[in-house]
């Protein structure tokens, strides 16, 4: 996300005349930046890049201050990432429907692993148990390292990762990809089917990053903020710097970032109530 932040931010700042400054505000799944952004005058002069833990963070941490509908206007969609069905090779599946059957043989036996509770591939992976009907324990780790460190040695079986993330161990064969998340096929991995293929229509758990402003800003900033930056992520240059990223990027009007908010918001918290979730 800070690759897109700066990358965006340089080309604003040249196309406005103005420096453009990026201020990266971690914690609590981005609640203190949002939060920040939230509380800003609505001019047009503070922008909120973030990504889809936006939607999820609502449910699973008590007392936000903020409700993303209320106080954020959609401005756009800018990219996806793709999330990628991965297991140890271990296991004897090399399709995703040879791993739904085998993990009904072996129900509660088999073990998932996560970056941590809350985190998109912790929910990514209770959304793929509940509709494939499937049984696992999951295991959480303290970050993205180590839990590929852990589906590598095969403490897990099975993990949901940032595709580009391990596309080189997928590539020397030290782990399997099964499946992508997301609605179609990865571009650097064409021959990887979707969850969608495989069985199940729909699903769709990838990575997707967005620009949103304070909820009074006008309506005419937001266009012109669209504008700009769909001008920006349409040229070959930012669509090789994001490719090398494991981005994809993409456009949108603020009507149709709206309604996949409001969509996601809807159900990530389903799957959190579901599956009884809680941050750490």
């Amino acid at each position: 996300m800070d690759i897109l932040a700066r990358t965006v931010g340089q080309k604003l700042s040249e196309r406005w005349g103005q420096p453009v400054v990026v201020d990266n505000r971690p914690g609590a799944s981005g609640n203190i930046g949002t939060d920040m952004v939230v509380k800003a005058a609505p001019d047009g002069y503070t922008l909120l890049i973030t990504a889809n833990t936006l939607v999820m963070t609502v449910s699973l941490y008590r007392n936000v201050p903020y409700d993303p509908i209320r106080d954020l206007a959609p401005v756009e969609k800018m990219a996806t990432g793709t999330m990628a069905v991965t297991l140890n090779p271990a296991v004897p599946a090399r399709s995703l429907k040879e791993f739904v059957a085998y993990a009904k043989a072996n129900p509660g036996k088999l073990a998932y692993g996560s970056p941590g509770v809350g985190t998109p591939q912790h929910l990514a992976t209770e959304l793929f148990k509940s509709t494939t009907g499937i049984d696992m324990l999951h295991v959480p780790y303290k970050g993205s390292a180590g839990a590929i460190t852990g589906l590598l040695s095969g403490d897990v079986a099975i993990m949901f990762n940032a595709l580009h993330a391990v596309l080189p161990q997928v590539k020397a064969g030290k782990i399997n990809a099964i499946a992508v998340g997301g609605p179609k096929r990865s571009r650097v991995a064409p021959d990887i089917p979707t969850v969608a293929e495989s069985g199940y229509p729909d699903f769709d758990v990838d990575f997707w990053y967005g620009l949103l402003v304070p909820a009074a800003t006008p309506k005419d900033i937001i266009a012109k903020l669209n504008q700009d930056i769909a001008q920006i992520l349409n040229t070959p240059e930012m669509r090789e710097t994001l490719s090398s990223q494991g981005l994809e990027p993409v456009t949108s009007t603020p009507e149709q970032f709206g309604a996949l908010i409001r969509s996601d918001l809807a159900r990530w918290a389903n799957v959190v109530k579901s599956a009884g979730i809680t941050a750490e």
